[in-house]
């Protein structure tokens, strides 16, 4: 069975969508209607940079979001079975199953990373990607360090990115490279997503997300939150406001949506991030990537 993955902040680069702006006009047209949404002319920044425009959260969450939702619009394979997407692609994965429309998902967007913004200049605070190390061995350096620092992204076996205050990140390097971590590498962020220093943002998009229209999904979304497959409505709102203050949990979905029958995925959005995450967790999965025409 199919699934469509869609990948989350990072994944930029500029020039990203400009293929398709040229040769399709119905992508020419959702491009011209981000820029109208988000009032400022996200399309110049995506097709050509500067690279330091491209890295602003309110720039990249968008830009990363439209090129996916796009790609996935003119994707011209059988319709997925399945979605999911990592972090801000989970807006996108939602858009594709049909529980979002194009406009209120762009909009929900630009609000969750204005707010995401906002919550980083409260505090000082990071992320650190810990490669080499069982999950719950990260788990328990976190847990023992007083200062703030969590697991946030379970990205595949012997990857896990961590988040929390600056001084509790530098512990947690610190130990988790004696505990026997082959890398504990500051990651270069504005804070620490997915920790409970986003609860200002959480609190801000929950009001946004409540007062959105969403609609049963076509099929089912594996979510960040829980890695089990959703199609209600009032359960994916739930778990879409929890998302920002919740560990990302994508080496649960692969394995989840593996043992449910999906084994062919398709990454749609810049870069191939997520393809390689994929294999690392279940080798048996057939991933490829469509980022262009």
């Amino acid at each position: 069975m199919k699934a469509f993955v869609f990948p989350g902040q990072g994944a930029q680069f500029v020039g990203m969508g400009k293929p398709l702006y040229d040769q399709s006009s119905e992508a020419k047209a959702l491009f011209t209607q981000a820029n109208q949404i988000l009032g400022f002319d996200i399309t110049e920044v995506m097709f050509n940079g500067p690279e330091e425009a491209q890295r602003q959260t309110k720039v990249t969450q968008p830009a990363v979001f439209l090129h996916s939702v796009v790609l996935a619009r003119l994707f011209n394979a059988a319709k997925p079975e399945a979605v999911a997407g990592h972090s801000l692609g989970e807006f996108s994965a939602l858009v594709a199953s049909g529980a979002l429309s194009f406009e209120d998902g762009l909009r929900l967007v630009s609000a969750r990373a204005q707010a995401m913004q906002e919550a980083c200049e409260l505090q000082p605070s990071t992320m650190a990607a810990i490669i080499g190390l069982d999950d719950a061995k990260v788990e328990e350096v976190c847990a023992a360090i007083p200062e703030v620092v969590v697991p946030a992204n379970y990205n595949c076996p012997g990857q896990l990115v961590i988040s929390g205050s600056m001084e509790g990140i530098e512990k947690a390097c610190e130990q988790l490279k004696a505990a026997g971590a082959k890398r504990a590498m500051p990651l270069k962020v504005g804070g620490a997503f997915h920790s409970p220093l986003m609860e200002p943002a959480r609190q801000k998009l929950a009001d946004a997300i409540e007062k959105t229209q969403f609609a049963k999904a076509n099929c089912p979304i594996y979510q960040n939150v829980d890695a089990k497959p959703h199609t209600d409505p009032v359960e994916i709102k739930a778990n879409l406001i929890k998302q920002l203050t919740s560990p990302v949990r994508w080496t649960q979905i692969v394995r989840a949506m593996v043992a449910d029958g999906f084994t062919d995925f398709v990454e749609l959005g810049p870069g191939n991030v997520l393809q390689g995450l994929i294999k690392k967790t279940e080798a048996t999965a057939t991933v490829e990537s469509f980022q262009e025409l």
